[in-house]
């Protein structure tokens, strides 16, 4: 498992440093023929090789193999082969582990993740959710929790989720769900063991720190957007609900958010949240949330749903099918789409493909999503790294 820093690091300007001095102090036997004066070419525009290999990737895609791959769904057990099987069989773009994939020791987990990273070269996107305390699924995991950095300084989250990420890096792990964003004051809370802080500036604070902590480990996921510190209740068996205006939730619950996208986080993690005076739909199935979030928070990266078995536990009837809530999902902007429970995968695939058929879903949806999955996964199989390395022998070879 190549580390997510990768993303980072490299990128065009790398392969120009490199193919630059390929053609530098050359010099031809002289020539008494004065050379004919010609007009010159402009320079073509660097090739990102990672972009390329998405664009080009896309283009071979099936509508219904874009659509899987937007799809994370969990698979139980210590199968590592079994695992692998299921997500190539469905297409599929990620996998998370749950309690039930984590077998005695990170030494067995790394072998099992091997066999499940999927395709060479394009890995598929392995999450847990690795928060820390009453959150870990690796129980090794000792690095202070939430509960306990809420009353720390900032370093200390740093330091611990830095230790939290190198743990998973060292066990194949690619994506954290580990950063909980919400500002939850209240000791009656769910999260409130999990939250970082009780106010915006102290779990603002914390949450950069966390993703500093993580970087060139992990890919980091700040959850759960909007915040449930503003919406009381539990999204596992409910649609919290708040009245809180936009204007509120600015001023008390954005900046954690802001914070961390700010300090790189590459996932933002949506919430079943309902906030009436911004939507009538929960934050998951809502554009407006979404638009909030690239426009107002300046985020580009992957948005993810929580646990989409979530909506059709809240017993609400209009969220009792599941394909018709992947179909608002997509439409209102999701990158990829999480079933931690259970999923009808071509049931799913099926309706989103119907959503583009009819035009509710714009084809570009789907592309846009794709292309960033793609993007992210070849990113993190390394190979920009050994066509760089190739580059630099090649140079190495003519000097």
């Amino acid at each position: 498992m190549m580390r997510a820093s990768r993303w980072r690091a490299l990128g065009v300007s790398a392969a120009l440093l490199l193919v630059t001095p390929l053609f530098a102090g050359c010099s031809a036997s002289p020539d008494p023929t004065p050379a004919p004066v010609s007009t010159p070419r402009p320079t073509p525009p660097p090739v990102d090789p990672i972009q390329q290999y998405a664009d080009d990737r896309l283009s071979t895609m099936t509508l219904d193999e874009k659509i899987e791959s937007m799809i994370m769904a969990h698979q139980g057990g210590l199968d590592g082969a079994g695992n692998a099987q299921y997500a190539a069989g469905n297409g599929l773009g990620g996998l998370i582990l749950m309690g039930d994939n984590i077998p005695e020791g990170p030494e067995a987990l790394a072998a099992m993740t091997s066999v499940m990273a999927g395709e060479d070269g394009l890995p598929l996107l392995l999450a847990i959710d690795q928060e820390g305390g009453i959150v870990r699924r690796i129980q090794s995991d000792t690095a202070p929790s939430a509960i306990e950095l809420r009353n720390l300084p900032p370093a200390e989250a740093e330091r611990a989720f830095a230790a939290r990420g190198a743990l998973l890096e060292s066990s194949g792990i690619s994506v954290n769900f580990g950063i909980v964003a919400d500002v939850v004051g209240d000791p009656g809370s769910f999260l409130f063991d999990r939250s970082l802080g009780s106010n915006a500036q102290d779990a603002g604070a914390r949450v950069a720190a966390a993703v500093a902590g993580e970087r060139g480990e992990v890919l980091s996921t700040l959850k759960h957007f909007p915040g449930h510190g503003a919406a009381p209740g539990d999204s596992h068996s409910s649609v919290p609900q708040t009245g809180l205006s936009l204007q509120q939730w600015q001023d008390e619950h954005a900046s954690p958010f802001q914070a961390g996208v700010d300090a790189g986080a590459e996932l933002v993690m949506f919430g079943h949240l309902q906030f009436d005076a911004v939507d009538a739909v929960p934050a998951t199935l809502s554009s407006r949330w979404h638009e909030i979030l690239s426009d107002e928070l300046g985020f580009d990266g992957i948005t993810i749903t929580d646990d989409m078995n979530m909506l059709e536990n809240s017993g609400r009837p209009e969220y009792a099918d599941q394909a018709q809530n992947a179909v608002m999902a997509v439409e209102a902007g999701n990158t990829m789409l999480l079933y931690v429970q259970q999923v009808d995968i071509p049931a799913v695939v099926a309706a989103v493909h119907a959503a583009v058929d009819a035009g509710t879903i714009p084809a570009a949806t789907i592309d846009s999503a794709a292309h960033k999955l793609l993007v992210t996964r070849r990113t993190l199989s390394g190979e920009t790294g050994r066509f760089v390395r190739c580059l630099a022998e090649c140079q190495a070879i003519i000097e």
